[in-house]
């Protein structure tokens, strides 16, 4: 059975794959080798926020096509406490607390709700929660548990930190771009007997964007495995 996709949707995700597979190649080059890069460089810094911005935005968007919020959600986040848990025991100084894995798992398992508000209380909404996360990010607090909204406590550090605010205001703005672009073409297409939908155009795109979980896993052990690799026979110091 096939299903007609959306090209600019999977080609987006990829992009924001490649993005993030480039972004984190730097990191750990900066971070394990004694090569020349700074992953901390406006432009590099730049490669990492767009590739996350564009999941946050594409998850939002990609939720008016879910069937199963709560169980894609609850999934993400056991995701995201594997990767708190294997950051914990190798980096306990900074290990993730609310990565972007934990942020979307629980955008997910809002959906149901956040898809009852009307378009002008999501963007009300995605104007508030943008504006506030910029000045709740300047404001101490002396626990930990306000970490999901943003409040971060003195001595704070972490590999990985997307907050409710201000990064739901993104998925927000991905939810109104489903209602206003994708809606409409999505009924109609559920009303087209599956042998008469198309086959995706760019079979390889299709096949990146729908395994794009599994890919954001694996990528990195990946990229660790090559670089201590090239080390152990001398290529890279």
């Amino acid at each position: 059975m096939t299903f007609t996709r959306f090209p600019i949707i999977d080609s987006l995700r990829t992009l924001a794959l490649a993005l993030m597979i480039t972004y984190h190649l730097i990191y750990d080059l900066d971070q394990w080798t004694g090569l020349a890069v700074d992953v901390d460089a406006l432009f590099w810094f730049s490669i990492g926020k767009t590739a996350a911005l564009l999941f946050i935005f594409l998850s939002g968007l990609s939720s008016g096509f879910s069937k199963h919020p709560l169980k894609n959600g609850l999934r993400v986040i056991f995701f995201g406490m594997i990767i708190t848990l294997v950051t914990y025991v190798a980096f306990p100084e900074q290990y993730v607390r609310f990565g972007i894995l934990h942020f979307l798992g629980v955008m997910m398992v809002l959906y149901p709700f956040i898809q009852k508000l009307p378009n002008g209380a999501l963007i009300l909404g995605s104007v508030l929660i943008i504006a506030g996360g910029l000045i709740i990010k300047d404001q101490a607090v002396n626990t930990p548990l306000l970490l999901p909204l943003g409040f971060m406590y003195p001595g704070f550090a972490t590999m990985d930190f997307y907050p409710l605010f201000p990064y739901s205001g993104v998925t927000l703005l991905g939810v109104l771009c489903y209602r206003y672009f994708f809606a409409e073409h999505s009924r109609t297409n559920a009303s087209v007997p599956p042998a008469e939908k198309s086959k995706a155009a760019y079979p390889m795109v299709t096949w990146v964007s729908r395994h794009s979980l599994w890919i954001y896993l694996i990528h990195q052990p990946i990229l660790l495995g090559l670089i201590f690799a090239l080390k152990a026979i001398a290529v890279i110091s």
